[in-house]
């Protein structure tokens, strides 16, 4: 008999391993089958660097992108029993709602920096620090040679590390999301109108997930209700029988 082909899955998670040099990497499943079917190894690879992005410049979409990266953060804090480093440079993070999203005070610590290259100098700094479960950065400026340190340093040490993209530019944001990036994914979130909604601001939250990119998966989206206080999100109900379809690799 012929020998069995290899199904995608495993052929992505020998590329990981590949490209890991070793085994397969440790991942944290998002628990959603159809998103995690399109990450390699079947969930978000701990030891790297991944940007999360709004869809716009508008405050709505840096805050649900804050909040999709608080829920990871949340999980990666319990899995670890560790703290996570969340470094800024803007006085508007807000606690409750990142205590909605299962972050909780006692697990966060903050670093209040000028720029975006202290910003950056502190994110390597707890990259390389063993005792964090993660380093979250805002940043607008993310240079080809500061991605890769970022991931060289999380690589090292496991500590996983997520570049929140903040632009005050339109034209600023239009070139970044061009730019090329060391970064193992790279996600961008929109909010869209609540789902049964009776007024205005009332009902189910729903975001739209884009991966834009992951190195060895292909790009996708889905539509998915608001993390809760676990930190879990979930596919909208009526998609949850069948999410959106990957889109085709560029090129």
């Amino acid at each position: 008999m012929p020998p069995a082909t290899p199904d995608l899955a495993s052929l992505r998670r020998r590329i990981q391993a590949i490209e890991s040099g070793g085994g397969p990497a440790a991942v944290l499943p998002l628990g959603i089958a159809a998103v995690d079917a399109a990450l390699p190894g079947g969930g978000l690879v701990l030891n790297g660097l991944h940007e999360i992005m709004g869809a716009g410049t508008d405050e709505e979409d840096g805050a649900v992108a804050a909040a999709f990266a608080a829920g990871l953060l949340a999980r990666l804090a319990r899995r670890r029993g560790a703290p996570i480093l969340w470094c800024l440079a803007a006085d508007d993070l807000y606690g409750p709602g990142l205590a909605a999203h299962g972050l909780m005070p006692d697990r966060l610590v903050l670093a209040r920096c000028r720029n975006d290259g202290d910003i950056l100098w502190a994110m390597e700094e707890g990259a390389r620090s063993a005792v964090l479960a993660a380093v979250l950065g805002e940043i607008g400026l993310l240079a080809p040679t500061a991605g890769r340190r970022l991931q060289l340093a999380a690589e090292a040490s496991g500590v996983t590390v997520i570049a929140l993209r903040r632009w005050r530019s339109g034209e600023l944001a239009a070139r970044q999301r061009e730019a090329p990036s060391p970064a193992l994914t790279r996600w961008r979130i929109a909010a869209l109108p609540s789902r049964d909604a009776a007024a205005p601001g009332i009902g189910t939250p729903l975001w739209r997930v884009e991966l834009l990119r992951c190195r060895g998966g292909v790009p996708a989206n889905w539509v998915m209700e608001e993390g809760d206080a676990t930190g879990h999100v979930a596919l909208a109900a009526a998609l949850a029988d069948g999410p959106a379809a990957p889109r085709r690799r560029a090129g």
